[in-house]
């Protein structure tokens, strides 16, 4: 048992070394990479934590290193290739705009539209006329502008019905 919370202890303090390293966009939720990122690292240190020799508990800390830096690199390729930034990243849908619902994009991202009442209750909508629109973030957030107003210019790269 001393063992184990030793080891998770240890992983835990490799886990914080490698983003201080990073940097703490590491364990955002801005890409579907950074949100698989987390759960991958989450499994590391929960192996790491039951390894029962020393070399067993390298391998997943070595493992940890190794998807910072695809992280980063990954990161460093998208801000640099349009063209690789359209192949890792997804775009974000667009699920209701100026108060009506678009069933043709709730059908394709596999939203309920009781899920999509619920995230406009959840962002405190009174009147679905307030909602200016409705955005699937590509993490899988749902983002809910309401009000009188909306810029297009926050609605820039969302994919919208076709």
């Amino acid at each position: 048992m001393a063992r184990g919370l030793l080891l998770a202890v240890a992983a835990l303090a490799w886990v914080v070394l490698l983003v201080r390293v990073n940097g703490l966009r590491s364990l955002s939720k801005m890409t579907s990479f950074d949100f698989v990122m987390t759960i991958a690292l989450g499994s590391l240190v929960a192996g790491a934590s039951q390894a029962n020799s020393w070399s067993s508990f390298a391998q997943p800390l070595v493992a940890m290193a190794g998807l910072f830096v695809a992280q980063w690199s990954a990161a460093r390729l998208r801000r640099i290739s349009p063209a690789i930034e359209n192949v890792i990243q997804n775009e974000p849908v667009l699920l209701m705009r100026d108060g009506e619902i678009l069933r043709g994009a709730l059908d394709r991202t596999r939203v309920a539209e009781s899920d999509l009442f619920a995230k406009l209750r959840e962002a405190n909508v009174s009147d679905l006329s307030q909602v200016r629109a409705v955005v699937l973030e590509t993490t899988g957030d749902v983002s809910v502008l309401h009000g009188e107003t909306t810029s297009e210019r926050l609605l820039e790269g969302v994919e919208r019905e076709r």
